[in-house]
């Protein structure tokens, strides 16, 4: 089996000066910090209101505006230095990764009270949901269906109001425009983990000195992560968006950083890329607070490589040889909201077919020399949940088994090894949308299985 996974990576670092380490203590120590009453990405504004109530007086909290549906849109303030810094998360309700590393940072702050006297040389800000409406229903957009992110010029949703008059009023010296990206986002056929931006103001990309801050802070960034996740970082796309918050808060005078966090390996609650926000950020003010950005030379932000053009997929299996043809075959996974918007079960589905050998993939299987043949159908159809409780799931699959039948109790946002449903599968034909079942024998005998998009050992 020839297998690509492109996962969490192991850095160590001998001795280095103090300085130098604080990205390695953070990453280290974030489990330690880590608010595990949010580990799931889909939380609501409830969620974030109980993590807000229960911070130390070091911090000062206020409702700075209200959501179409009546939310409240909070501001997080600690310190008391010159240097504004402001950090805004889930302008796209569905983009959660940073607000939980946010409520991480607390944490640490207050067990730490700040590294290296933070809280005397800046003052920090967090509007950890600003679209609390769409965080509601984990959709991007605001209540009316307005990208909040393209309101920046006609101010039509309050969210972007409240935005746009909590920059000005403070000042801000620093912006930090936090989000997460397509899981399948590439750089150099790896996945994009984390994209960063020093976003333009005009169309020309001109650098001016606040940009040109942005950009020296930038490359310190992708200096304190990059070995954590090598090769699995990249700047995002820099064309200038008039309506885009981010273009217009550079262009106003703020110095800021676009941030966005998108797959890795199989860490689909983007946990290891939550540890990675946690870093971003604390080095960030620490660079801000010590002027450690202020070494690094402006060429060497162009020297961090671009998102690719193309994406990734989930799964490709190569040579698949199966109804008188060879192909190599594609696979994504799209996510199935509950009706609370709080759970999800994933369905894999064939999204490209043929000679796929200049496509990349989380994973990548090479079929040749395999049989390939549907997987098998369970005989019985079972009652409820209770009797498919009691098969023994690991044997029936070694068998061939891939697909169940059960009647009642089924609970879909349950993770199942098999395919279990309350009828037969549609089919299982290697056809552009489907979701085969799929046996991979050697001699007669099964090696592989995949279902539901995911290949695993039979045995």
């Amino acid at each position: 089996m020839k297998m690509k996974y492109l996962g969490v990576f192991l850095f160590v670092v001998l001795e280095v000066p103090a300085t130098a380490q604080l990205n390695m203590e953070l990453y280290r120590s974030h489990v330690r910090f880590m608010d595990s009453s949010v580990m799931v990405r889909r939380f609501k504004h409830d969620d974030v209101i109980r993590v807000i109530g229960k911070l130390g007086k070091e911090f000062r909290t206020k409702r700075i505006g209200t959501s179409v549906e009546g939310r409240s849109i909070n501001l997080v303030s600690w310190g008391s230095g010159p240097v504004q810094v402001l950090m805004w998360s889930q302008m796209h309700g569905d983009e959660t990764t940073a607000t939980r590393a946010i409520f991480d940072v607390w944490r640490y702050l207050q067990a730490k009270d700040g590294p290296f006297q933070l809280k005397s040389r800046i003052t920090w800000h967090f509007i950890p949901m600003l679209n609390p409406d769409g965080a509601a229903r984990f959709t991007r957009r605001n209540h009316d269906g307005i990208d909040i992110n393209r309101d920046a010029l006609r101010l039509q949703t309050p969210e972007g109001r409240v935005l746009k008059r909590i920059r000005d009023s403070l000042k801000a010296d620093w912006g930090f425009n936090l989000h997460d990206q397509s899981r399948y986002t590439m750089v150099d056929g790896k996945p994009a983990t984390l994209s960063l931006l020093a976003p333009p103001f005009d169309q020309e990309r001109s650098i001016n000195d606040s940009r040109g801050d942005a950009m020296r802070l930038t490359r310190y960034l992708y200096d304190q992560v990059i070995g954590f996740i090598p090769g699995q970082i990249g700047i995002y796309p820099d064309d200038f968006e008039p309506r885009a918050f981010g273009d217009n808060i550079q262009k106003w005078g703020t110095r800021t950083i676009l941030i966005e966090s998108g797959g890795i390996g199989n860490d689909f609650e983007k946990l290891e890329i939550r540890r990675l926000n946690f870093v971003l950020m604390l080095t960030a003010v620490d660079a801000i607070a010590s002027g450690a950005y202020e070494k690094i030379a402006l060429s060497g932000y162009s020297e961090i490589p671009h998102n690719a053009e193309g994406r990734l997929m989930e799964l490709i299996v190569k040579n698949v040889n199966h109804q008188g043809l060879v192909r190599d075959v594609g696979w994504d996974r799209r996510e199935i909201d509950s009706e609370d918007f709080r759970r999800f079960y994933a369905r894999g589905s064939i999204t490209d077919m043929g000679d796929l050998r200049t496509a990349n993939a989380y994973y990548i299987f090479d079929a040749a020399g395999y049989e390939v043949v549907p997987g098998k159908l369970y005989e019985t159809v079972l009652e409820d949940m209770s009797q498919f409780e009691k098969l023994p799931i690991e044997s029936l699959v070694a068998k061939g088994y891939t697909d169940f039948v059960v009647k009642g109790g089924l609970d879909r946002f349950k993770p199942q090894q098999v395919n279990v449903g309350v009828s037969p599968p549609p089919g299982q034909e290697i056809v552009l949308g489907a979701n085969p079942s799929l046996l991979f024998l050697k001699n007669g005998v099964i090696e592989f299985v995949l279902i539901n998009g995911t290949l695993r050992k039979a045995r």
